[in-house]
């Protein structure tokens, strides 16, 4: 179908254009947005009528949209979703999600102005595209996370999608021994059997040879007494 443009669209052209679409693309959002009209003779001359009053409303929504870009270009908006170890959500955030979190600290935007080519899947950071005008967008971060903790720990470049990753400041904060126990003499006790526990370890994992060399010194010395 050949349609007039009446604004700039992406990867189609400016607006006064005259171009060919495929008519499911023109039937159901280019001409009930308002975005063209079809490429009648009667419509060629009402765009012709029209073009002055459509090139001024034009102009104001550029500059109306331009001032909401300057404030909103670069933000950075956290979602916080269920995940599991490896990161993946139990669901997505979509388009509509997005535009509730914008709104939310103070912006207005639309789903249709949300270029999202398909929903987020993994926390992480995800840089989104908002189409403010036709002629005018900004890129803003979405920071998914499972809680404002890890929100905040991803800002700082930490990498939580790895299977395992754990929260290091809990391990910093593991108490001691002495605090677990009230005795001093109970704490020094089980410092000691965990200690003992890892010399025993440690033995068991000598190597084979060793162990059969001991095996073989011991039989021998039994031999010798039994004569």
């Amino acid at each position: 179908m050949e349609i007039i443009l009446l604004e700039r669209i992406a990867k189609l052209g400016q607006m006064g254009d005259v171009v060919r679409v495929r008519d499911g693309h023109a039937r159901n959002f280019l001409l009930p947005a308002g975005k063209a009209l079809r490429a009648t003779d009667a419509n060629k001359a009402r765009f012709e009528n029209d073009k002055a009053h459509l090139e001024a409303r034009n102009l104001e929504a550029r500059k109306e949209a331009e001032g909401v870009a300057e404030k909103l270009d670069g933000q950075n908006f956290v979602v916080i979703r269920s995940a599991g170890e490896t990161g993946q959500l139990y669901g997505s955030a979509a388009a509509r999600d997005i535009v509730e979190v914008v709104e939310a600290g103070g912006f207005s935007v639309a789903r249709q102005q949300v270029r999202l080519d398909r929903p987020i899947k993994t926390i992480g950071l995800h840089d989104v595209q908002i189409d403010l005008h036709p002629e005018v967008s900004v890129s803003i971060s979405l920071n998914v996370a499972r809680s404002d903790d890890e929100a905040e720990r991803q800002a700082r470049g930490e990498d939580l999608t790895r299977r395992g990753a754990f929260d290091e400041q809990e391990v910093e904060e593991a108490p001691d021994l002495a605090e677990v126990f009230e005795n001093p003499e109970d704490a020094e006790h089980a410092a000691e059997v965990a200690e003992a526990g890892d010399v025993e370890a440690d033995a068991n994992t000598e190597s084979p040879e060793g162990n059969s060399e001991a095996e073989a010194s011991e039989a021998g010395a039994e031999t010798e007494t039994t004569t």
